[in-house]
């Protein structure tokens, strides 16, 4: 019987299976990179909010401690958003007629909030608490990257699961003293391996990587 097929299509054969591996791990490689770019993830993406608020300004140049805008970040697991009144303790005498600060005194005069843009804003079916991660000492920082050092508010970190992992496996790496935690530019006396050790027995941080932890 006569030989159907030229014997070149077995090579053409396996060239396909083999390439049709090497594209499929492509695909894989290039989703994976999309799934943990700035465009998915929207980390170091300035967002626009109604008034250009300056991180670095309040924190670092004025030396405002975080909770007096975050009220409630010691003691919820929501940090709080100030209301127009936190800003208006300052701002009815400084920079009183300034055009950029025109939203915060309607808001003021109205009555009405502020419609300020979440920039950390987790899905709903994950479960975040701000007071426990303060009083265990892990740092505004540690999650909201240099907020200090920011004139414009950004994500500096992608939020994913495998990010909040890292801490979760293994927190001694991040955590610091309570009452350091508010510090934007607090650095460790001692190797942080050493003193990540001492504060997580000292304040009782073990692993916690039960699905339920985060997700209730």
């Amino acid at each position: 019987m006569a030989q159907i097929f030229h014997p070149s299509t077995n090579t053409f054969s396996k060239v396909t299976i083999f390439g049709a591996i090497f594209i499929l791990a492509a695909a894989a490689w290039i989703f994976a990179a999309i799934e943990r770019s700035p465009y998915v993830t929207q980390a170091r993406v300035v967002r626009e909010q109604p008034v250009p608020f300056s991180h670095r300004h309040h924190v670092s140049q004025l030396g405002i401690d975080c909770r007096y805008c975050h009220t409630s970040v010691e003691e919820s697991s929501f940090a709080g958003i100030p209301p127009t009144k936190t800003c208006m303790t300052c701002h009815s005498q400084i920079h009183s007629t300034a055009e950029m600060l025109e939203p915060v005194r309607e808001s003021w005069r109205t009555d009405r909030s502020l419609d300020w843009i979440r920039v950390h804003d987790l899905p709903d079916f994950v479960y975040f608490n701000h007071s426990i991660h303060v009083k265990k000492g892990v740092a505004c920082v540690t999650c909201h990257g240099p907020i200090g050092e920011m004139a414009l508010t950004w994500r500096e970190h992608s939020l994913n699961m495998e990010w909040c992992l890292q801490c979760h496996r293994e927190p001694e790496r991040f955590l610091r003293p309570r009452e350091f935690v508010f510090e934007t530019d607090w650095q460790p006396e001692v190797p942080q391996a050493e003193l990540g050790k001492q504060l997580a027995q000292r304040y009782q941080v073990k692993p916690l990587t039960d699905c339920s932890i985060c997700h209730r």
